[in-house]
């Protein structure tokens, strides 16, 4: 019997499976689909000469510790993605477009030579051959006491395969919709399942390869554009070029719904040309063109995917987080991840921590040693490390506002942009504080309650001294300089109504993390007091 089963051979699945070649772990890993890579695409350009990305395409080493170190280890060469240059504002579908400077509109993101699939394929390359098995779909999974039984249909046959454990690195709706569980898991579970949005399951990109250099860049054009008109094919629009420049490519973002590019699809590739050709004149016609609908992708788009969010989702809900079936049942991709949650990042988040459960280790490394300390010099470096964490979190947070904000834009929001991202931002930094704050050691001995509020807690909120304004400053400079937001006034030069407004919005999150950290540390202390009554 196999000591575990990998159901999934995305960034996920394949990072655990590297992971746990490594331990000397016995394990198969099946994948639905015919190839491994997931969302993960890179598709021959023949007019280019490369490899272009259909799925994901960009990491951010400011933000992204995980799969930049990754990157490193696997010794893959990256580039940053081209910016340099004037940006395309198209707001009306029967005008020109309008010149916007845009600094860094990509906020230091970086692609792979050969595309995102290179990850891929070096992964694959630390796991035995003999473990992969494609085209396989799983049906059923079913807790049989010591071990799970799952259920495979490939080339209409059926397979049974057992193993100690089984881990499903595959975006949590597709198994809410379509996996059958024996015995079915609990209700809050299920619907934290449908609750996690696929990220990008109900989008679908273009790309455009050319034969000669990339032209709007003689033009000094970034390559960067937003369409914001009604009629707008392509919402988000970027350069694709190799590190040298000199194979030129240029991509986007569709700003029609699943619905509208099925009723388009006929002369979907005139549409494409013709807004390309709007943006960047007659130099960009007749190029090769790749589109990818994920939508139309039964392993990656759920039913319920095909009304896609407003805005980037906060995932790592700790129910998806948990083992299920006493320890033989782990969820893993990348909308279960509580940092990176819904990118690359997210997923090889959630590699890490199932691989870690699986060698049973911790779900993360103690952050702090408390033998032999005192318990006030563990409060202390507790408290310190902390401190660290969140100082280490206000460069990351500017940039999640920024992918936020961008998120919006492509995605045709008009109204409380910035309050949106902002908040968003703020939300999913003290959403993670918690989580530290759970993880690290205090010794609740020396620490007193007083009227409910330990007093461990104020020196937790001492901690994000300034967070809130500094970042506020952030916003603000940033949105004067942004030619995306020139066509809206009221977000590029936010009034201080507007800012009041949403600064109410982040002390109501600011309160709500307060109580929230109080009761962590409150349920900390009443744990500590059952462990050492029961010793």
């Amino acid at each position: 019997m196999l000591d575990v089963v990998i159901v999934g051979g995305g960034a996920c699945g394949l990072a655990l499976a590297r992971g746990l070649a490594g331990a000397g772990v016995s394990f198969a890993l099946y994948e639905a689909r015919p190839r491994l890579g997931g969302r993960v695409l890179s598709v021959e350009d023949k007019a280019s000469g490369m490899r272009v990305d259909m799925g994901p395409t960009w990491f951010w080493p400011d933000t992204q510790p995980t799969i930049t170190a990754l990157v490193k280890e696997l010794g893959l060469t990256d580039f940053p993605q081209y910016d340099p240059g004037t940006a395309l504002l198209l707001a009306f579908g029967d005008k020109k477009p309008e010149t916007r400077m845009t600094p860094n509109l990509h906020s230091g993101a970086r692609r792979l030579e050969g595309g995102m699939a290179s990850l891929i394929e070096a992964l694959t390359a630390a796991v035995p051959a003999e473990a992969i098995h494609l085209s396989s779909v799983l049906r059923a999974i079913a807790d049989r006491g010591d071990h799970v039984e799952l259920t495979f249909e490939s080339d209409g046959k059926t397979e049974t395969v057992t193993a100690k454990r089984a881990v499903l690195a595959l975006p949590p709706r597709l198994l809410a919709e379509h996996l059958a569980f024996q015995p079915e898991l609990d209700a809050l579970s299920r619907n934290a399942m449908r609750s996690a949005p696929t990220w990008m399951a109900a989008q679908a990109k273009a790309l455009v390869g050319f034969s000669g250099a990339p032209a709007w860049r003689a033009d000094e054009h970034s390559g960067n554009a937003f369409a914001t008109h009604e009629q707008a094919v392509l919402g988000e629009i970027f350069d694709a070029c190799d590190a040298s420049g000199e194979r030129a490519a240029i991509g986007g973002f569709f700003a029609l719904s699943a619905e509208l590019r099925d009723a388009f699809s006929g002369g979907m590739s005139m549409l494409i040309e013709s807004q390309f050709v709007q943006l960047f004149g007659r130099s960009v016609e007749d190029g090769e063109q790749h589109v990818q609908d994920w939508a139309h992708e039964p392993f990656t788009c759920a039913t319920i995917d095909l009304t896609p969010p407003s805005e980037h989702p906060d995932y790592g809900d700790p129910l998806l987080r948990q083992a299920f079936w006493e320890g033989k049942l782990y969820l893993g991709g990348a909308e279960t991840a509580r940092e990176g949650g819904g990118y690359l990042e997210g997923a090889l988040v959630a590699a890490e921590r199932i691989r870690l459960r699986l060698l049973d280790q911790k779900e993360t490394s103690t952050m702090i040693s408390g033998e032999g300390a005192s318990g006030e010099a563990l409060n202390e470096a507790s408290m310190a490390r902390f401190r660290e964490w969140v100082n280490a979190k206000r460069a990351p947070t500017f940039a999640s506002y920024r992918q936020r904000l961008n998120f919006g834009l492509s995605n045709g929001q008009k109204e409380q942009i910035t309050q949106r991202a902002m908040l968003g931002a703020m939300e999913a930094v003290l959403k993670e504080a918690l989580a530290v704050l759970e993880g690290l050691p205090f010794d609740h001995s020396v620490v007193s309650v007083d009227k409910g509020r330990s007093d461990l807690t104020p020196l937790a909120q001492k901690a994000f001294d300034g967070f809130i304004q500094e970042l506020l400053d952030g916003v603000i400079d940033y949105n004067r300089t942004s030619c995306a937001l020139s066509n809206f006034p009221e977000e590029h030069k936010p009034s201080k109504d507007y800012l009041q407004v949403t600064l109410l919005d982040i002390a109501a999150a600011w309160k709500e993390f307060s109580l929230d950290a109080n009761q962590v540390l409150l349920d900390k202390r009443v744990a500590d007091q059952q462990a050492t009554r029961s010793l």
